[in-house]
């Protein structure tokens, strides 16, 4: 027809059409593969396990609120020591009434641990990227810790319950292992329906304790506890529970092997450590009580200060980890002005007196060690990967009405008497759950389930005890720690 489309023009629209199709059709079917692929990685980046709660919700109640001493170290670098300093011995003195006290723990008032997760708080504004926290210690440090393993079962979440099998060896007994200061059983206490308690986590069956699993299961190891006073009484529970409490003539002391002998003029060693020669099992504990490097200013004085390296590993530790399988850390209660005061330590920082004000405050130096300990730790993980690393949680103290100088007491023996439950899915120690989180080093977390146990402490009831003073930070033993235990025996 005149003035109609030609044939060749009709197929050029055809084709135009045909062409538009086949791109709105691949368009349509991007969107579609896409939708179904972010969510996946939408979970994976905001794991729950690497999500924290408010620290404000963890401490609702408290009075405590977030100051300068809590400082965030998370995006520090931390330098790898390849050589360490010679180890320094410096011995920890008899436990005084000085010793009951202590920086106190960021947690809930007593009985008050409900589940943070109905908290209005919310979470912290700003994920923190877990690769900030891995320290700088070579290349395969960062490969290590870019998956750190899921923990399947959070056995700080549960109950406390009766057993009338309890406890797992007796407080007249264990002798030859238990401090005769911390056996309530040889005290005037009348008490000890403490004993009978056991933790039941609420999302898993925790394995029972028995001596011969934990020899049979540490057959050629080596389990080490280096920490303060608080880690010496983890150690000695430790002990009594392999033995139940029996005296083992066969076990070797063999702390010759880790320089742990009694220096001249010193109330004990700087630590002991034993051999279960059937097994070949060694339990070994060393007196660090700020997990930091200690070294004398000026040798050649003998009343000189000591450079408290806040950046650096006890030499005791990098000296003797890989000969480790467990390490245990702790830290914490020393961390006050007048136990520095006392030790005649200095915070040192790159091999010089501190002067970063964010951590001359004790609670941002502490927090610093933690964090820098820590990522030592993790970043000679991949060197020596037959080492399972804890960081074991604060344990909590009860001073009620005054602190350890001022007339505070710890009276109850009711268990139980403000709860028996742990609701809450993250951790009362903040800080060490914030240190820990995107490396290989696992938490021991004892806070919240201790924090139920305030009948659980010697209080008034020490051998030596001073009037007025009672001791309201160590515990009874049979007791607490022996729990921090079986939780430690389940993870391993």
């Amino acid at each position: 027809m005149k003035g109609g489309l030609k044939v060749s023009q009709i197929s050029l629209i055809l084709i135009g059409f045909v062409c538009a199709s086949v791109l709105l059709l691949a368009y349509v079917k991007s969107l579609f593969l896409s939708s179904s692929v972010l969510p996946q990685n939408h979970v994976l980046q905001l794991s729950p396990d690497l999500r924290v709660k408010d620290e404000e919700a963890l401490g609702e109640g408290s009075g405590l609120e977030q100051s300068e001493d809590s400082v965030n170290f998370e995006s520090e670098k931390y330098p790898t020591y390849a050589n360490s300093s010679p180890v320094i011995k410096v011995t920890e003195e008899l436990i005084t009434h000085e010793e009951i006290g202590g920086i106190a723990p960021n947690i809930t008032e007593k009985g008050d641990l409900t589940d943070v997760s109905d908290k209005k708080t919310g979470l912290i504004e700003q994920e923190i990227d877990v690769s900030t926290a891995v320290s700088s210690g070579g290349e395969h440090s960062e490969i290590f810790t870019a998956t750190p393993e899921r923990q399947d079962c959070n056995f700080a979440k549960g109950r406390w319950v009766i057993d009338d099998s309890r406890p797992l060896y007796s407080g007249f007994g264990c002798k030859q292992w238990l401090s005769s200061m911390w056996a309530c059983r040889l005290t005037q206490r009348t008490d000890f329906e403490y004993e009978k308690l056991r933790w039941r986590p609420k999302s898993c069956e925790m394995e029972e304790f028995t001596g011969v699993k934990f020899l049979k299961r540490m057959q050629n190891k080596t389990l080490a506890f280096i920490g303060d006073s608080l880690g010496r009484q983890q150690f000695q529970s430790l002990m009594c529970m392999i033995t139940g409490g029996k005296d083992r003539p066969n076990v070797l002391d063999v702390g010759h092997e880790y320089g742990l002998v009694q220096s001249r003029g010193s109330a004990r060693p700087d630590g002991w450590a034993f051999r279960f020669p059937d097994t070949k099992t060694t339990i070994l504990y060393y007196w660090s009580a700020s997990l930091c490097d200690l070294t004398p200013i000026n040798p050649s004085d003998p009343a000189t200060d000591y450079a408290m390296h806040l950046d650096r590993p006890p030499a005791f530790l990098s000296h003797f980890l890989p000969r480790f399988d467990v390490l245990v850390l702790n830290t914490g209660h020393h961390w006050n002005r007048g136990k520095l005061k006392a030790n005649r330590w200095v915070m040192y920082v790159g091999g010089v007196p501190n002067t970063n004000r964010k951590i001359a405050t004790i609670g941002g130096a502490k927090n610093f060690t933690i964090h820098s300990i820590v990522n030592w730790v993790n970043s000679q993980l991949p060197k020596y990967p037959h080492v399972k690393a804890f960081y074991r949680t604060i344990s909590p103290r009860h001073f009620f009405n005054g602190d350890w100088n001022t007339g505070g007491t710890c009276d109850n023996t009711t268990p139980l008497s403000e709860g028996k439950e742990v609701l809450q899915d993250e951790s009362s120690d903040y800080d060490a759950a914030r240190a820990v989180r995107g490396t290989y080093v696992k938490l021991l977390d004892i806070t919240a389930l201790s924090q139920l146990r305030d009948e659980g402490h010697i209080s008034r009831y020490s051998i030596k005890a001073t009037p007025g003073v009672q001791d309201c930070l160590h515990w009874c033993l049979p007791g607490v720690p022996d729990t921090w235990n079986e939780i430690l025996f389940a993870q391993i």
